[in-house]
């Protein structure tokens, strides 16, 4: 999710009002099916701080469909903005005090906004309900039939995934993913629809918010060790978040994951659970996996009964488990087995997940949203798979000092399947200025060299640039990675390939 960068400035005098100006308690409002559904929100005044990130503009949106009224502020203008302005939306750029109004009922703050923002400041001083983002997208979902997506890795492809499916299939939904859905040219959407489709992050412990109808569990590893104490502390507030889940609903975990399955041990029997895995020790499990011009074709079990065969068009093994988890979801939603194996092979991908930025002169540029080292590891071999014996060059950018330092020696043994790798400095991010001084992408290049990787530091984008016009050939390929910046090299390269080959 993008996270807008924020400036701060010296806050103008402004006209109070008298009486703050309080929020219903959306808390305590009911539903009385679709038609109904959210109108205790028609007319309530929301002002979004940081309105222009992915997340933040999914809420606005289904605000909006909601008969709400939306105002906010965003440092940057662009595209998001334009169409938040298009449906109704008065976002203002810039962070200023007076940007509040004084008949707002509510303030929705990204994560991103810092305590001294001008806006927030001033909703403070006058009262006003303040919801996180986290505490909004609950709200919100707890009004719908919830499916939330959880995981280390694969939130983002499991969620478009799911939501592509059930659109072919003709079962509408609202959704905030992440990433773009390529092929619905979006990364969230409003509909006449009962259902809510949204990744839950961990980071915060954010996720416990949610309270869906469906909770999946596709992974669980060693993450966000900035807030977490260790693995075990990061397992506990998963299992806190499935059981989460409403007492009518499902969780539907991995089964094969050591991690997820201290969970549902957990769970007991107070929440059904369905599991999804490789082998029939699983609820949904696959048998006879074969791999086609780099894709995966398989057939789909459930409780011993053969379900069908289906193939999928995302490549790496990874993505069979995410496929399983997509397919046992649609189906507890109501989805006809043989229908969602059917439409399985027409989902192909999110922005920045392996995606193909160009082809010329027989050399192939990708862009690849890992940052975590079981993430890139994934990823290249679904490169070596698809693409055989092109050579590969990864361009990875390290992403947070604090997750660098705490999986430095996974990093260092994640790039094998690499023929070159360039390294630039660490992407800076949510971490403080001490833990730039612990760690540099330097330390990261030796570890990795000691390992046997060929690897390079080059510090920035435009040096990136010119060494990969002097070296790469035809025939090669090249893939930018990290949840940073890089994929502007592969887009200057690209630019260059397209004057030059």
């Amino acid at each position: 999710m993008r996270q807008s960068d924020i400036e701060t400035g010296i806050e103008r005098s402004v006209v109070l009002p008298t009486v703050p100006q309080t929020a219903p308690d959306i808390r305590e409002k009911s539903t009385t099916g679709d038609s109904g559904r959210m109108s205790d929100l028609a007319g309530v005044r929301f002002h979004f701080i940081g309105a222009g990130g992915v997340g933040m503009s999914g809420l606005a949106q289904l605000l909006i469909k909601n008969k709400a009224l939306v105002a906010g502020s965003d440092q940057t203008p662009g595209e998001v903005v334009d169409n938040l302005r298009r449906i109704g939306a008065d976002i203002k750029i810039g962070h200023k005090s007076e940007n509040l109004s004084p008949k707002t009922n509510a303030v929705v703050i990204s994560a991103a906004i810092k305590d001294n923002n001008p806006e927030l400041k001033l909703a403070h001083k006058l009262g006003y309900k303040i919801y996180k983002y986290a505490d909004m997208l609950g709200e919100l979902m707890n009004r719908y039939e919830g499916i939330a997506i959880s995981g280390t890795h694969g939130k983002s492809t499991t969620s478009g995934w799911l939501i592509h499916l059930l659109k072919q299939a003709g079962v509408d939904t609202n959704f905030i993913v992440g990433a773009k859905i390529s092929q619905l040219n979006s990364s969230s959407g409003v509909a006449d629809s009962e259902y809510f489709v949204a990744e839950a992050c961990e980071y915060d412990r954010s996720f416990l918010h949610l309270k869906p109808k469906i909770a999946c569990i596709l992974n669980i590893e060693q993450d966000h060790l900035d807030y977490y104490r260790d693995e075990d502390e990061i397992v506990e507030a998963f299992g806190d978040f499935a059981l989460g889940t409403r007492p009518d609903g499902m969780v539907i975990a991995n089964g094969q994951d050591a991690n997820v399955t201290k969970i549902i041990r957990r769970l007991g029997t107070d929440l059904r659970c369905e599991t999804f895995g490789l082998d029939d020790s699983c609820n949904f499990y696959v048998e006879n996996i074969a791999l086609n011009d780099g894709l995966y074709a398989f057939d789909v079990y459930h409780n011993g009964k053969l379900l069908g065969a289906t193939n999928i068009s995302l490549p790496g093994r990874h993505n069979i488990l995410n496929a399983l988890a997509v397919i046992a979801m649609a189906i507890n939603v109501g989805l006809e087995p043989e229908r969602a194996l059917q439409l399985l092979p027409g989902f192909t991908g999110i922005e920045r997940r392996l995606m193909l930025k160009g082809r010329f002169d027989e050399i192939t540029v990708l862009d690849d949203y890992a940052h975590h080292p079981t993430e890139i590891k994934a990823s290249l071999a679904a490169i070596r798979q698809k693409y055989q014996s092109k050579q590969i060059w990864c361009i990875f950018q390290p992403h947070q000092y604090s997750r660098t330092r705490f999986l430095l020696d996974d990093f260092a043994e994640s790039f094998k399947l690499a023929d070159v790798t360039i390294v630039p400095e660490i992407y800076f991010v949510r971490d403080s200025e001490s833990a730039k001084k612990e760690i540099n992408a330097q330390m990261l290049v030796e570890k990795m060299r000691a390992n046997g990787t060929q690897v390079l530091f080059i510090e920035s984008f435009a040096a990136i640039c010119d060494y990969l016009k002097s070296n790469v050939r035809a025939g090669e390929l090249v893939v930018t990675m990290g949840a940073g910046d890089i994929w502007k090299v592969a887009d200057e390269y690209i630019q260059w390939l397209r004057a030059n080959r």
